[in-house]
């Protein structure tokens, strides 16, 4: 999870956020921008955010909105980071939507300390350079999906050789069948004329 409190940091995860990402935001009041990045390699999706999660999230969004903080029922709202909108109209910070039916969400009754204090107590301030991080992980995307390109097309000559191979040994399968030295064992054609009087 990622929690940017500060305008330009917003700005710098819209930019260069991850399609895997999911931002929470508290509906209707000025609240830090919260992300997780789920683990899309495990199967985790944006619209099936296990609910222990959520209510982390959902949590740790609400804690970290001076307004929201301290308001019972409260909503929070979240969507996948590439359903953000970002237009030059906008504050520093605020985003829009190009889809609303992509945002979902979460209804918080009331802070949870021993949820926010748990969370609060795994926080470690970190500032990554952003748009380096992307740029790392494209390429290596970019060299995964080269490889698997490569062990495709070495699958595909393997089959098309032994389709070759298969192909061949049923054209030829017979070619020893037909020889000439074989032909003219069968053939009746230098046989003795009498050969079917021993037959009598």
């Amino acid at each position: 999870m990622s929690v940017k409190t500060k305008s330009r940091e917003d700005e710098d995860l819209i930019a260069h956020g991850w399609p895997e990402d999911v931002w929470f935001h508290v509906d209707n009041l000025s609240s830090a921008h919260v992300y997780v990045r789920l683990r899309a390699d495990q199967g985790e999706t944006w619209d099936a955010i296990p609910q222990e999660l959520l209510v982390d999230c959902a949590q740790l969004t609400k804690a970290n909105s001076i307004e929201g903080n301290k308001k019972d029922n409260v909503t929070v709202i979240y969507t996948p980071w590439s359903n953000l909108k970002k237009s030059g109209a906008m504050a520093t910070g605020q985003v829009g939507f190009k889809n609303d039916k992509l945002v979902k969400r979460v209804y918080v009754e009331k802070r949870e300390n021993a949820i926010v204090n748990r969370l609060n107590k795994t926080k470690v301030e970190k500032y990554p350079d952003l748009r380096q991080e992307k740029e790392n992980r494209e390429k290596e995307l970019r060299k995964r999906e080269r490889i698997a390109a490569q062990e495709q097309k070495k699958q595909d000559a393997k089959l098309a050789e032994e389709r070759q191979q298969l192909k061949w040994q049923k054209e030829h399968m017979y070619d020893e069948l037909h020889t000439d030295d074989n032909m003219m064992e069968s053939s009746n054609q230098d046989r003795d004329p009498d050969f079917l009087d021993d037959f009598m």
